[in-house]
């Protein structure tokens, strides 16, 4: 039974676990969870993932380990392994740094391959693998977090070229009103905007903003279906999607804004089918080890975007 171990690197979390790669499955008690200060040094932040990947190692050291597979948010050189984050707000103490060269030092297994995917690419990967939409073929997905992710899919291929999607198959560095999609699709502008309608008040995040329920948070949740929606429909038509898939900490409040922003579509004439999945953890990580398996991974492999 070949086994891949897949790893989650969000903006202030790591979740990795070991999966059959032929049946798509987590093997028990192989996963693992760790909070990530992503403003740390390059070497802690290091020590912090190799501790991590490293437990799950440890439960399956008698198995045959093909390889790690990351899913990773941008800016980053997935073809080789380099973080390009600067100016995003998270990890970049790892700028220019090579994972693929320096995480080994840190890993029980020295001599293993190593493969990056775009973060919200391996999330419509995995969520389709495993949602039971294998028959839609065009899937546009979305991860709204600490950062904005997405992914153009064909029958589970990536689209990083061609007419039909942006350069790269990515949307966080595209323009949007005063900035790039990055700043209005992240937990940030939630954060920002709630302390600018509330005069003052700061909040530590988007669940704070839920719970509160208040005249502010109902205003920018408005706000913000409006300029998703505005945000996503050139390039929903242009890809001729089929099923929009919603992952990250923000979607799991998409009860308020999720219905105004189809309704907006609808009025536009925008039908798509919409799949909010709660887990986007999970997905993430059978995605990512999805990198090893060798039809996609022959498929893909030199398609990989470069930031």
């Amino acid at each position: 039974m070949p086994i891949a171990i897949g790893v989650d690197v969000g903006g202030s979390h790591i979740a990795c676990a070991a999966i059959d790669i032929e049946t798509l499955t987590i093997i028990e008690e192989s996963y693992y969870y760790s909070v990530i200060n992503n403003k740390d040094t390059k070497e802690l932040i290091l020590q912090t993932w190799g501790n991590v990947i490293n437990k799950t190692i440890n439960e399956i050291r008698n198995k045959e380990i093909i390889g790690i597979g990351f899913a990773m948010p941008g800016p980053f050189n997935y073809k080789t392994g380099t973080a390009l984050f600067k100016g995003n707000d998270k990890y970049e103490s790892l700028y220019e740094v090579s994972i693929a060269l320096e995480l080994p030092k840190y890993l029980l297994i020295k001599n293993i391959p190593i493969r990056f995917l775009n973060d919200a690419t391996a999330f419509g990967v995995g969520g389709s693998l495993k949602g039971g939409h294998g028959i839609c073929k065009k899937v546009l997905a979305i991860t709204l977090g600490t950062g904005f992710g997405a992914a153009f899919l064909n029958n589970f291929i990536p689209v990083v070229k061609g007419k039909s999607v942006p350069l790269g198959g990515c949307l966080w560095d595209k323009p949007f009103q005063k900035g790039i999609a990055d700043d209005y699709f992240s937990t940030r502008w939630f954060v920002s905007k709630y302390k600018m309608y509330s005069n003052g008040e700061n909040v530590e995040g988007v669940k704070e903003i839920v719970t509160k329920n208040d005249v502010y948070s109902l205003k920018i949740f408005n706000e913000f279906a409006i300029n998703l929606s505005d945000f996503l429909a050139s390039y929903v038509l242009d890809f001729n999607s089929n099923l929009l898939v919603l992952g990250g900490s923000i979607s799991k409040a998409h009860h308020l804004f999720l219905s105004n922003l189809v309704n907006i579509w609808k009025k536009k004439n925008i039908n798509i089918e919409v799949l909010v999945l709660e887990n986007t953890e999970q997905a993430n990580i059978i995605g990512a080890s999805y990198l090893f398996n060798t039809n996609f991974w022959e498929t893909i492999k030199n398609d990989l975007p470069l930031f």
